[in-house]
């Protein structure tokens, strides 16, 4: 049966989640479909940021890390993240960048394992994980004399065995948008002895995530995409409390010391996660954040991260459906999951020549998705049920078509490269 534009305006109409929109400023005339690469501008955002600089920098100086609570923000947001990822209170703290996280949590992953079964000298991870992971985890088999060995997803049961330290996956792939099975790879991994790293950077804010239910290890996630923190946004770390205290991270600043305005010559780790601080806190960006945490924390009166999620499926399932209706016969394929329970809360098309100018002539109609190059090319559309809607989803479909039906992404000015794609 043919879904209508009327249909989906039907669906808009009767969606509890819409009034969340309001809660951005989201350009006229645009269809964002990139917020799994940057959430869009929370409207409390400019003021609350300038009053941080106006107000809180301009009149409190350094007093407001005390009077305005700058100090605690790591861990207070660490918390608001953590409700979202199924962690428990005290567990989860927003600081650095997702690669520093990474660094730091995969480093005390591989000193417990060290210590506990030092045979076991691999990483393994999947070939198609986020290159900075790769990046992140060869830098620290080439420093400690370990292996990193990367398989294909179906060949990750195999690959995890008795010399197996670590398993550092991906939640939801980047480029295709397939979910694994978070507590089913744990307990698996487990079994064979290792420790698992998961990066929730496509995860959080996008699905239902269950750390603790899952029994998760350590867990690391980005602040500026699905949290809405804005660009460069802090990122965040969990580790379960049976590691916490077990070893230091390796970039032991003062701010992760047991007292650190006590000034000690000698370096004595903060109990549990605040270990895992490094320096100073980006203060006027830990401000943005939590109005991004706040536009998701607006949905716990809807249901929350369930809510979320089940807006996220038929969304997803409303595009796939319309893209094989109206651009049937122009080439595309489907690299994301059809099952819900192995779909993230995006989309990612295939095309075997064009995709880069495609996706190109799509964000000049106002349609703002993303390329990712590989073996195929991908066309990527990210569906945040806060702020997407049923009828942009039909739009964006019939602008795709026209696009393809025209071949307007053959003109010249689609095909040329920019530096950030």
């Amino acid at each position: 049966m043919t879904t209508t534009l009327q249909d989906c305006r039907a669906l808009d109409a009767r969606d509890p989640l819409r009034p969340l929109r309001d809660l951005f400023t989201l350009p006229e005339g645009v269809i964002y479909l990139d917020g799994n690469s940057l959430g869009p501008l929370p409207r409390a955002a400019p003021e609350r940021v300038a009053k941080a600089v106006r107000e809180e920098w301009g009149q409190g100086l350094i007093r407001s890390w005390n009077t305005a609570g700058w100090y605690e923000l790591p861990r207070r947001l660490g918390d608001r993240i953590g409700a979202l990822v199924g962690a428990g209170a005290g567990e989860t703290v927003a600081t650095d960048s997702t690669s520093i996280n990474l660094f730091k949590v995969l480093s005390a992953a591989l000193s417990i394992t060290a210590a506990d079964a030092p045979s076991r000298r691999v990483i393994v991870s999947e070939r198609s994980n986020f290159p900075t992971d790769l990046y992140i985890a060869e830098g620290l088999c080439r420093e400690r004399g370990l292996e990193l060995r990367l398989v294909d997803a179906e060949e990750l049961p195999a690959a995890v065995d008795e010399r197996t330290a670590v398993l550092m996956l991906t939640h939801v792939n980047y480029r295709t948008g397939a979910m694994h099975d978070m507590a089913a790879v744990t307990r698996a991994a487990h079994a064979a002895g290792a420790l698992v790293v998961w990066d929730l950077a496509h995860s959080a804010g996008a699905v239902e995530v269950d750390l603790r239910g899952a029994d998760a290890d350590f867990a690391i996630g980005c602040g500026y995409k699905y949290l809405n923190g804005g660009p460069g946004a802090p990122a965040f770390a969990w580790v379960h409390p049976r590691h916490a205290d077990r070893f230091w991270q390796p970039l032991s600043g003062w701010w992760s010391h047991a007292a650190p305005f006590a000034f000690t010559h000698d370096y004595q780790p903060a109990a549990g996660i605040a270990r895992y601080l490094c320096g100073t806190q980006p203060i006027l960006s830990m401000t943005a954040l939590e109005c991004g945490l706040d536009t998701l924390h607006a949905a716990d009166r809807f249901g929350g991260m369930q809510a979320l999620r089940r807006k996220s499926l038929a969304l997803t399932d409303l595009f796939i459906a319309l893209v094989e209706e109206r651009c049937a016969g122009h080439g595309l394929g489907l690299a994301t999951p059809r099952e819900h329970a192995r779909r993230g809360s995006q989309v990612c098309l295939t095309r075997d020549t064009g995709a880069y100018a495609i996706v190109q002539a799509l964000i000049a109609r106002g349609v703002i998705g993303d390329f990712r190059a590989g073996r195929p090319d991908i066309l990527r559309f990210g569906f945040t049920p806060l702020y997407v809607g049923f009828e942009d989803t039909w739009h964006a479909v019939e602008h795709l078509r026209q696009v393809l039906a025209e071949e307007e992404w053959q003109r010249p000015e689609f095909n040329q490269q920019h530096a950030v794609t």
